[in-house]
């Protein structure tokens, strides 16, 4: 099975960026998506982004603040925060995803998340 891993979480002031990376161990020629989730809460979708790169889903939560990207040659998914909120505050895991919006997470495992926190 392909495995994940997320990093490039950390501790941020409320109006500061982060950029996340998820790195597959192999070729991920589907759709990939970001999800978080808070303490005491579910894990919710974040974002989303098609193989070739058109097509990407947001939350509307995040719309205007996060931009997913992704670099195939490098099996790589971005998620690139700005304007980070305290209510940001989450692990961030990445998965496959699919679904006419591509909201759904595929795989039935997950990595160890990165821990984003903002403070206000």
């Amino acid at each position: 099975q392909v495995q994940l891993v997320e990093s490039g979480g950390g501790l941020v002031q409320a109006g500061g960026s982060l950029r996340l990376s998820c790195a597959a161990s192999g070729r991920t020629f589907y759709a990939m998506g970001w999800f978080r989730q808070a303490p005491g809460k579910e894990r919710e979708f974040v974002a989303s982004i098609n193989y070739g790169g058109g097509n990407r889903y947001y939350a509307d939560s995040v719309k205007e603040r996060f931009i997913i990207s992704r670099d195939n040659a490098k099996n790589t998914v971005y998620l690139q925060m700005n304007s980070l909120k305290p209510e940001d505050t989450a692990v961030y895991y990445c998965n496959r995803v699919a679904g006419a919006t591509m909201k759904t997470a595929v795989f039935g495992y997950w990595g160890q998340g990165t821990q984003v926190t903002v403070s206000s």
